[in-house]
């Protein structure tokens, strides 16, 4: 096979790393050993298959020596069986291989700012919002991820103009990274008195978190504003200001922050936000490069994409990227979004696939 030697130099360094492990300077410095770890983590997949790659080719040899050397027509009937399931098999890690030799995202091990905005649809869109809110804490809770409140902007029933929020754990933005786009609801509102079905919009960005030597902010150009926290907080609501609005004057973008009671708390989360915004412009200008090269499928530089809608009256869930419907929207708002995500991921990969062949 083609990428046998890359392969064997993967491998290579996988046990390299695992022999590193057990020095006693490295596991003394946490910070080095957690890295290594991790990047061992990472190829152990592949090490694994690539050694099943190699032993079912070992036997597929063994078997066609059995073939031409036996001389008992039962042993040889039962070689030439076994070497037929060997040879369908070593088809299938080939093709297991090319995948997961697909280069992973490099953001995918972050951690997310989610951004949640109604969008048209007036009282509704803000209830959506609210549901969509939900929706991604629950899913962010079943897979045990932290989840941090940066700013909440409440509407009217329960509804919400715009939540933000962090969410860290292991590969978020690799599981979170489809889900930018505009989120519509067809549904009939609880406000509805004729019980006609509404369709209503919100809005949701995943951006990766960033750390601070990743974007270059110039202390220059932000305007910070401190303003009196108007959500909960206690005795310290509109007494002290502790909440912080940020702007960066050469891009327009405001953040603000009034969660914490600590003024410099909500500036650090503020900052947190901004450095993610500011990193996923770039990104998003590079993902529009690529766009005009080719059409995505999955991913897309343009925001305002309708990717999703949601039918309660049919229980239906149709992701438009992909054709996907599912028909367990109540499982779906309640954190379910397991099958989502994953057809999602291998559609990316079976595009990116095809990109490499062609």
């Amino acid at each position: 096979m083609e990428f046998v030697g890359k392969l064997e130099e993967i491998k290579r360094k996988y046990e390299k790393i695992t022999e590193s492990l057990s020095d006693p300077e490295i596991v003394s410095d946490q910070k080095r050993y957690v890295s290594l770890s991790k990047e061992r983590s990472s190829l152990e997949e592949i090490v694994n298959v690539f050694n099943e790659y190699v032993e079912v080719t070992s036997n597929i040899e063994g078997n066609k020596e059995v073939i031409q050397s036996a001389e008992d027509k039962e042993i040889k009937e039962f070689a030439e069986i076994e070497l037929d399931e060997l040879i369908s098999r070593q088809k299938e890690i080939e093709e297991e291989i090319k995948v997961l030799l697909i280069p992973k995202d490099p953001n995918d091990d972050k951690g997310v700012i989610l951004e949640i905005r109604a969008g048209t649809g007036g009282d509704e869109a803000g209830i959506f919002a609210g549901d969509l809110y939900r929706m991604y804490t629950r899913y962010a809770e079943n897979r045990g991820w932290t989840i941090e409140l940066i700013d909440l902007n409440e509407s009217n029933h329960g509804g919400i103009k715009e939540a933000v929020l962090s969410l860290s754990g292991e590969g978020v933005f690799g599981d979170m990274k489809f889900e930018s786009g505009v989120h519509r609801v067809q549904r009939v509102p609880f406000t509805e008195a004729s019980g006609r079905v509404h369709t209503s919009a919100a809005s949701v960005a995943v951006m990766p978190e960033v750390e601070d030597v990743e974007v270059e902010v110039d202390q220059n150009d932000l305007r910070i504003d401190v303003f009196r926290s108007g959500g909960a907080g206690g005795q310290n609501v509109n007494k002290v200001e502790t909440a912080i609005r940020i702007t960066h004057i050469p891009t327009g973008l405001v953040v603000q922050c009034q969660d914490e009671r600590s003024q410099l708390k909500n500036r650090q989360k503020a900052m947190k936000v901004l450095n993610a915004r500011l990193y996923d412009l770039e990104l998003q200008k590079h993902n529009s490069e690529l766009a005009a090269q080719r059409k995505s499928m999955v991913k897309s530089g343009d925001r305002s994409d309708k990717i999703r809608t949601y039918n309660f009256p049919q229980n239906r869930v149709t992701d438009h990227r992909i054709g996907l419907t599912l028909y367990s929207l109540t499982n779906i708002m309640e954190g379910d979004l397991d099958e989502m995500v994953e057809k999602l991921k291998i559609a990316d990969k079976t595009e990116k696939l095809k990109e490499d062949t062609n």
